[in-house]
């Protein structure tokens, strides 16, 4: 099987770790500080906060905006539970607004009705690599007061309109889970401009702590380790590469999905980087089961990416959620992921492409 995702460590990852070890020196230290200064740096910032993951990541910006009890926070349904989760954390509300059918990222029409006047931030998600349409977000925020929070977790390296993301909004959160487009192996960083909310930041993540023993507020056990930036700082100098390769595999797929009946490749914005986390087509809701059959039978890894709107999982059925969001629906019952990984090789690219046509011929 060809599989879905394939983390790339390599000796030099290895090596490095082994120095941590015997260092003695493997909760935070110098390589997470070293892995701040190199991320900061790489995504155009003046600060990088390194955290324990991407969720940790996320929830950390929030505080550090103050958003909390009786707060909203306007964001997409189509994404991982964990963007809505990080809002509840704090004991506001996510507020889920439709996502455009075409990136399947928050639709920016869609957010000017969902605000009121609990309204504190608005979270888009960068989705499958590919970044939100930042300009028109930022204005809305803008007019109305409002913070953004990029949730940057699948999107290391993407470019929008000439800046990285990470440096577009108030904040950002990245993962660095092992499937991401680069892995701490468990790991997240927030990236801001704003020293006043790094500095909060770098508060909650070590027990609300300013100096060592001066807890000043409650925070959090939310540190990187040594052990895991060592692995990131190398795979860092891996990411450009590691994407140019996800790009060039998403573009080979693409140029013959075209040719294809049935199945549509993903959609890419214009003045956009997409660093293809995920490679993800869409297919009729009614045939999507007997195309991910015959993708497996051929030996051809797929993902539901994501298989239910936030707000239909049952936790937040039970928490009273009965937001409707169209597009979100119809993309959860349409859309699949195949491999697009840097370790594909030319022979795995052939089988895919060949079974999308037997795929495509089934339909007809």
């Amino acid at each position: 099987m060809i599989p879905i995702a394939n983390p790339f460590i390599e000796d030099e990852e290895i090596q490095e770790v082994v120095k941590v070890l015997k260092s003695g020196f493997i909760a935070q230290g110098p390589k997470v500080a070293e892995f701040e200064e190199k991320f900061a740096e790489y995504a155009n910032t003046s600060h990088a906060i390194a955290t324990s993951s991407g969720t940790t990541a996320l929830h950390l910006t929030l505080l550090a905006a103050g958003i909390g009890t009786g707060d909203e926070v306007i964001t997409t349904p189509f994404s991982f539970a964990a963007t809505g989760n990080v809002v509840l954390y704090t004991g506001a509300k996510p507020v889920f607004a439709d996502i455009d059918p075409d990136t399947y990222n928050l639709n920016p029409e869609k957010i000017e009705e969902a605000i009121t006047p609990k309204t504190r931030a608005i979270m888009p998600v960068h989705l499958y690599g590919q970044p939100a349409d930042m300009e028109p977000i930022q204005k809305i925020a803008d007019d109305h007061g409002l913070y953004v929070i990029e949730d940057a977790a699948q999107a290391h390296g993407a470019v929008y309109h000439g800046k990285k993301v990470g440096s577009l909004g108030d904040m950002a959160g990245f993962s660095f889970y092992p499937t991401k487009n680069m892995t701490t192996s468990e790991g997240g960083i927030i990236t801001t401009d704003n020293s006043e909310f790094a500095e909060k930041a770098r508060i909650l993540r070590a027990h609300g702590e300013k100096e060592r023993y001066n807890h000043v507020v409650l925070g959090y056990n939310f540190r990187m380790t040594d052990i895991a930036a060592a692995i990131g700082l190398v795979q860092l100098k891996r990411l450009e590469g590691f994407n140019q390769k996800r790009i060039e595999n998403a573009n080979y797929l693409t140029e013959h999905i075209n040719e294809l009946d049935g199945i549509a490749a993903p959609y890419i914005q214009d003045d956009v980087k997409h660093v293809f986390h995920q490679y993800t087509i869409q297919v009729d809701a009614d045939l999507r089961d007997d195309c991910i059959k015959c993708l497996n039978e051929q030996g051809v890894g797929t993902g539901i990416h994501y298989p239910k709107a936030i707000y239909h999982q049952e936790l937040y059925q039970k928490l009273g959620f009965k937001d409707k969001c169209p597009e979100a629906e119809k993309a959860a019952k349409k859309v699949i992921s195949i491999p697009v990984h840097p370790q594909l090789k030319v022979e795995d690219l052939e089988v895919i492409v060949q079974a999308l046509e037997d795929t495509s011929n089934n339909f007809q």
